[in-house]
Formats: C-alpha cells, structure tokens, sequence
C-alpha cells in the first residue's frame, strides 16, 4: 500500500488523505442517486449471504453453488462497507431502466449430491441473501423448508429458482427495489441419490411502476414490504423508568445529602471556633465522621499512572460517545446500514486520542507523577491493546469459516496505519499539552506524612456492596432502552430514535454522578479516605451489569447460535462493558473529586 512508503511526511500529508478514505463512507441508499434513461443498463450486485439469526455471521453469494459469472468483478467499496461484511460482485441479471422482463433465463446448472446438500444445509439455517441495486440493498430468503405432523413427520426443502424483481421509479430514479418469490414454487431437493446430478434453470422477472414518491428518504418506513422488523415507537417505558430513577436520585443527594452536609458543616464549624482556644494537638478529640480525615482525604492513590490513563481514556470514550450521537442526530448517518457509523467511529476514535493524552498526562503531572512516558504509554494502550486481542481472536474465528466479517489484509493495514499515523502521534500532543498546562493539585487540606489508621468498616461499607449498588442503580436507568440497543447491533431491528439515545445517556451521566458523590460521602463518614479507585470501581461496575445482561439476551432474548457469531458476540460484548466501564468511571471519579473538595473548602481549619 502506498499509505506506507512516506511515513515521515504524515502530518502535512496523510491525515487529509486518511479523512477523505474514512470519513466518505456513505453505505446503499445514501450515496448521490445515478440518473438513468430508458433503457440504461441498471447494474444488480450480489452482496453476501448467512443465517437469518447471527446477523454478524456473513458469506460471499458465490461461495453457494448459483449462478456465477467466468470471471467475478468485484466493485469498490468503502471503508464502512468493508467492516459491515459487504463484498460487492457484479451478477448475470440483466436489467435495463423501466424495461420489464417475463421469466428470462438466467443459467443452467448440473449440481452434484455435495453442491445439493450445501444448499441443503444453508436452507435449513435459513440463509437469506443481499442483492444492491443503484445503492439499494434488495434480500430475500434462499430457499423453503416445511416442517410438518408429528406422525408421519414430514420435512420438506426447496429452493427458489425464480426471483421477481420489482422497482419502483420517479423520473430518472430509482426510488425503491424489492425482491419477491410470493408467487413462485420452490425446487424440492429432496430424495436425490449420492451419486445423481440436479439440474436446475434459473430464471428471473423485473417489473418496473412509477410513483409519486420523489426522494428515497420520503418513502414512508414500513410501508416497503422490508425485510428485517423495524422498532419506531417510541419505548415510553423506558423513558419514564429512567426520568422516575433520575428525579429521586437528583432529589436524594440535593435535598437530603445536602441537608446532612450543611449540618455537618454547622457542627464542625461551630466545635472549630469552641475550640480554637486550646492546643493544635486536640484538634482530632471527640471528633468524627469525614472532618477526621482531612489530613488524609487527599493523599495520593496507589497506581496513579494506571488511574490517570484510566481517566484520559474514559474522557476520549466521553466525547466520542457525545459525537457520534450529536452526528446522529444531524442525519449524517444512513440508519438502515452500520457501515457510516463504522467509519465515523474510527475516524474520531483516532481524532480524540488527543484528549485522552490530555486527562492522563495532566491529572498525572498534578497528583506528583514523574515517569511521564510511561503515562502515556499506559494511556495509548489501555483500550488499544485489549481490542486488538480481542479483535483478533474475533477476526481469526471469521476468517478460518470464510466469512466475509474478516477483514481483508489492506483494511487491516489501512486501520493500523490510521492508529500508527493519526491516533498514537495525538496522544503524544495532548499528553505534551497537558503535562505543559498542569498546574499544582492545590488540595484544600493539607496532607500528614503518617496515614491514619482506618477503622473497621461494616459489611455494608465494603467494595463489593459499593460496587453492586453503584452499577446496578445506572445500568437499571437504562435497562429497558439497553434492549433495543441490542436488537439493533445484534439483531434485525433498525434504531432511529437518536434524541432519545441522547437523553437516555444524558440520564445515565447523572445518575452515576449522583450515586458517586452518596457512595463517597458514606464512605468518607466511616473515617476511610480510600476513595480514587473506590470512586472509579463503584460507577464503573456498570459494565460488569452491562455484560451479565449480553449474556441474558443471548441465551434469552436472541436466536443467535453457531461458534462464528458467539465469539463474536462474547467478544465484542466484553470489549463494550470495558468501554463503559472507563466513562462511568470517569464520571464518577471527577464528581467525587469535585464534592469532596466542595466540602472541605468549606470547612474551617487552622
């Protein structure tokens, strides 16, 4: 690849080239839409085929035994394409803009036992196929199977020999296309010897109508005969259970926290000014709770690179979060293919590096850090290298079954050298910038030399209980709406409630803020000033919910099955609660730290 030959020359050269190959992505029925006249040729591409179940598991349509080509043309495809398991090749059909067809031949074929019982087999596994015509994916299932009685139990299995094609045209566009078999009878391929050849004509009909829709985006959704099941309502459900969640978590810590912190505060202050008399060494008697500690609250943590790289990553995952959403609901992403969002992803995945080198390097260089390479370091791999492994095991398993999910060598090349050129470089800025830009931690209490001995805390206090009540009252906020998510990335339904998806994460930041700070406090009153990783692991359990409920909705809610698609399931599953368990703890962490200077800013000490 010529990508790679000019590496020193990357940053005034290859980062406009490495936005233009990412970020043109615009997937079937979003690219500018082909003017034709009567009789144009109008080119139908065959895409891929797999099992109606396991969405993730894809193959090549000439990998069956059909109508192929001498010599397969595959057409150009974009990055997103590529990663959505896309691998485009021109077909036989014929069809020509607005001239209808009647049963024209499309090949004759003899199909050996072996050939017989591969379609057998995808039959029976319910493959469908995926046709594009003018950027419109067009899919219908590739055979019949009947089961049934009991006694006698009858199995039957055909496949469609013959496809109707029907498109729909305004002028000199194309506005619709769809494939049918309703009035067609399948070929049975039942009762065939080992050692007796199948023959087969496949034929094929194109019909053309004119409609008064102009635009492909005016065609009303769900009026289209659609393959795969659409979910457009509105889930009231979830929104009422997040916003119910939301208004006694926000009324909790407002009112009754605050209540018990401005007593507190009225008491501290008031034993402070009665005491201020006698010796600085009395100052601790007969004192308790969260005032007690304040020589030890802000003492450093154990680990602080990997909390620091902890936080700069979780602040990048943040903002990527934010902007892929906002994009969404600026329409700039098709919402019936995951390829635009793929590309998106990895473009500002790449361009938000920079903030993660920020966070990291400054909070480190603030809280005293000193091995300032190694920070960064620690940074630019903590999410890179666990995907990369899990990537890999994910893209080893696709491509030892042939699946079209495994990437090809130039994507492979083409992505590292997106991470390489792009991604790694802006960690190093940002990290330069912020450890340049860090000022002193400037805590508000001083810190003794000698920690103070933590008493012991009750069962309900430990980390475990933190954990579990801080992941699970978040991951509960979005429960019902995490549902749809997963049908959508997992399943066949088409997600486009974006300002919804905005407003249920909106509401998942809050209420793992406010949990922080209620969790902090308790644990501050038990005189334990271990709160930095505390912070992160209690709000941050919400991935490990996150990733118990993928394996409820595998086993549960889902017809997914095969090692192809549960690798790829598990793994990226996996990878999806670590992610969240970086933002949540960022969150979490940074209200904690802003609560807790909050209160001890406002407590008179000598």
């Amino acid at each position: 690849m010529t990508l790679l030959r000019h590496p020193r020359s990357w940053s005034c050269q290859w980062l406009p080239i490495l936005i233009l190959l990412l970020g043109t992505d615009r997937g079937p029925g979003v690219q500018g839409v082909t003017h034709y006249k009567t009789g144009d040729p109008v080119i139908l591409y065959v895409n891929k085929v797999g099992p109606y179940h396991n969405p993730q598991e894809t193959y090549h349509y000439y990998q069956l035994p059909v109508c192929c080509p001498e010599k397969i043309r595959h057409k150009s495809l974009t990055l997103g394409e590529v990663l959505d398991g896309d691998r485009m090749a021109e077909s036989l059909y014929v069809i020509r803009f607005r001239e209808n067809v009647e049963k024209r031949v499309l090949c004759h074929m003899q199909l050996s036992s072996a050939q017989v019982e591969q379609l057998r087999q995808a039959i029976e596994e319910l493959y469908y196929f995926e046709f594009v015509v003018d950027d419109l994916p067009i899919r219908g299932f590739v055979g019949y199977m009947e089961e049934s009685g009991f006694l006698p139990h009858s199995h039957k299995i055909g496949l469609w020999t013959h496809l109707d094609f029907h498109l729909e045209f305004h002028g000199d566009r194309i506005i619709f296309a769809n494939v049918s078999v309703r009035d067609v009878k399948p070929h049975s391929l039942d009762g065939l010897r080992s050692d007796e050849f199948l023959g087969l004509t496949h034929t094929y009909s194109v019909r053309w109508s004119e409609t008064s829709v102009e635009h492909r985006s005016d065609r009303r959704r769900g009026d289209d005969g659609g393959f795969f099941p659409r979910t457009l309502e509105i889930h009231w459900l979830s929104i009422i259970n997040s916003m119910v969640l939301v208004f006694l978590l926000v009324g909790f810590v407002a009112v009754i926290l605050m209540r018990v912190l401005r007593n507190d505060l009225a008491r501290y202050n008031l034993d402070e000014e009665t005491t201020s008399g006698g010796s600085g060494d009395d100052f601790d008697q007969g004192d308790n709770g969260w005032k007690i500690i304040h020589t030890d609250v802000f003492r450093f943590p154990p680990y602080r690179g990997l909390l620091c790289a902890v936080l700069g990553v979780g602040a990048q995952f943040l903002a990527l979060g934010t902007g892929i959403i906002i994009m969404a609901l600026l329409g700039m992403f098709n919402v019936h293919r995951h390829g635009a969002i793929n590309s998106a992803a990895i473009l500002s995945y790449a361009l938000t590096c920079c903030i993660s080198g920020y966070v990291s390097s400054h909070f480190y260089r603030q809280i005293g850090g000193e091995r300032w390479v190694w920070n960064i370091i620690l940074t630019t791999s903590l999410f890179s290298v666990p995907f990369f492994l899990t990537w890999s095991v994910v893209n080893s398993v696709h491509w030892a079954n042939g699946s079209t999910q495994a990437l090809p060598a130039t994507t492979i090349l083409l992505l590292l050298t997106v991470w390489l050129l792009v991604g790694f470089p802006l960690t190093v800025i940002g990290g330069i910038f912020g450890k340049n830009n860090a000022n002193p931690f400037d805590a508000p209490c001083r810190t003794k030399n000698i920690a103070r001995e933590i008493p012991p805390q009750p069962w309900y206090k430990s980390t475990v209980i933190h954990m579990t009540v801080g992941g699970f009252l978040p991951f509960s906020a979005i429960s019902v709406e995490l549902y749809y998510i997963f049908a959508t990335v997992w399943g066949r339904e088409q997600y486009t409630l974006y300002g919804i998806l905005f407003f249920v994460f909106a509401i998942l930041l809050s209420v793992g803020a406010c949990i922080s700070i209620a969790l902090t406090y308790f644990q501050l009153s038990g005189e334990d000033y271990r709160w930095w990783w505390r912070s992160v692991l209690s709000v941050g359990s919400t991935g490990l919910f996150i990733f118990l409920y993928s394996v409820f909705y595998y086993a549960r809610r889902s017809n997914m099955s095969g090692a192809v698609q549960t690798v790829e399931f598990f793994g990226y599953s996996l990878l999806t609660g670590y992610v969240f368990f970086l933002m949540l703890g960022t969150i979490s962490f940074f209200s904690s730290l802003k609560f807790i200077r909050y209160i001890y800013v406002n407590l008179k000490m000598d």
